[in-house]
């Protein structure tokens, strides 16, 4: 291997590739005598920091860490704190591997909630599956990787944010109870010293939300949601949110799997069911519409909906971000997806619908006697219900707002630059792969 000795500055190690086109050359800074050399090995896709010192008579190597994850500064400060070691009598490399052996032994947020559901929340809990369920929907997916003594407050605040900015204020508050209870008994079982979450206010007042759109609302939604400068997917979501009176995060994540336009049905898996029950959701012709226009943006990735920078599903908060900066063009006052939800539910019954069709149509659980037994699905009579509202809000400006949608699913797709946009997504899918 090459080895070569030069002065680095930043604009040096950027640039830094193998000597005479090799497959790996070590570019050495001048050495302090007795202290060792800072050097970067560069290969011709990575470059790390590299740290070479003497030993009882022999050269020794550890490495430091990898650019550009780790800044030329900040593998001076590193090479700096070695030399200082080596200087008092002590081995940098194998502090390192101390250092990484405390590290692959350090307990995730993911093993903390393994021994929180197994040791406290199953033996102590009736409703320990809602905290399981809680933990992998909301808490896992962000902080699960992290070492449970690296976790801030701070991160913890923008988890909770995110939640209430999608609608969902109690969900938020549980969350909060949840965490703060899992990190409370990592205190207790001596795996912690302090929980970061300690003294930590809800988030959201106690009381049940009551934020529907009325008839003028649903008017002014439906006139300008086709002109907001929104990515269309997220529009075409918030619209299926509104017509279909489904979860919010369950709009969001579907999949052209789930989906069958020939049947005019959304079949949602159980295992995506926020009540772990199969739903079938039938699909009126405005939403047909919607969805067979979100085909001409389909990037490949499964994702009905798919997020603008990779082509996979949106995350959950997209439409309600998409609401809070633009509720002033939509609604008289704030509202979010969830709401849209209880506006279609509420102007259901108000025009007709039955309420045992209206908990079939949202998917909820009917605890009765009676209902254990009922396996007819309700196929029918969710469509007539659906269906009846579709024309509720056809005369409230629906037909002008699909087409609008249609004719912004078009404009997003014309030219040759889309088709590079998939080919480019494409290639970059199969390389993580």
């Amino acid at each position: 291997m090459p080895t070569m000795k030069v002065h680095f500055t930043d604009r040096l190690v950027a640039a830094l590739k193998p000597h005479d086109g090799g497959e790996r050359t070590i570019y050495w800074e001048p050495s302090r005598h007795g202290v060792g050399a800072l050097g970067l090995r560069v290969s011709t896709s990575t470059k790390t920091f590299v740290y070479q010192f003497w030993k009882d008579g022999k050269a020794r190597m550890m490495t430091v860490g990898r650019y550009p994850r780790m800044s030329l500064a900040e593998a001076h400060k590193a090479a700096g704190d070695a030399m200082l070691l080596l200087e008092r009598g002590g081995d940098p490399a194998e502090k390192t591997v101390s250092d990484n052996e405390r590290k692959k032994a350090a307990v995730t947020v993911n093993d903390l909630a393994a021994e929180y559901l197994a040791k406290h929340a199953k033996p102590n809990k009736k409703t320990w599956k809602e905290d399981e369920r809680i933990l992998n929907h909301d808490v896992l997916p962000v902080l699960g990787k992290r070492r449970i003594e690296d976790v801030r407050r701070r991160e913890h605040v923008h988890l909770i944010d995110d939640i209430v900015l999608r609608g969902a204020p109690t969900a938020a508050n549980r969350c909060l109870a949840v965490t703060r209870k899992m990190f409370n008994v990592a205190v207790k079982r001596g795996l912690l010293e302090h929980s970061p979450f300690a003294l930590m206010e809800m988030p959201a007042k106690a009381g049940r939300r009551e934020r529907l759109l009325d008839q003028d609302e649903l008017k002014t939604f439906l006139a300008n949601l086709g002109d907001l400068p929104l990515w269309p997917p997220t529009a075409m979501a918030l619209l299926v949110e509104l017509l279909t009176a489904q979860r919010s995060g369950e709009v969001v994540a579907l999949q052209w799997v789930d989906v069958k336009l020939d049947d005019a049905m959304w079949t949602i898996p159980k295992e995506k069911a926020k009540n772990g029950n199969e739903h079938r959701v039938p699909l009126t012709p405005p939403v047909v519409r919607l969805l067979t226009a979100a085909q001409r943006i389909d990037m490949g990735k499964g994702a009905v909906f798919p997020a603008r920078d990779d082509g996979t599903a949106m995350v959950q908060t997209a439409t309600a971000r998409a609401l809070h900066r633009h509720h002033t063009k939509l609604a008289k006052e704030k509202f979010s997806p969830h709401d849209l939800r209880r506006t279609a539910t509420t102007h259901m019954a108000s025009i007709g619908v039955q309420r045992l069709v209206l908990a079939k149509v949202l998917n909820h659980i009917d605890g009765a006697v009676t209902a254990i037994y009922d396996r007819y699905s309700y196929d029918a009579e969710k469509r007539e219900a659906l269906e009846k509202w579709a024309t509720y809000l056809d005369t409230l400006g629906l037909e002008a707002a699909v087409a609008k949608l249609e004719a912004k699913a078009a404009w997003q797709t014309e030219g040759k630059w889309w088709e590079k946009r998939k080919v480019r997504l494409a290639n970059i899918g199969g390389a993580a792969a």
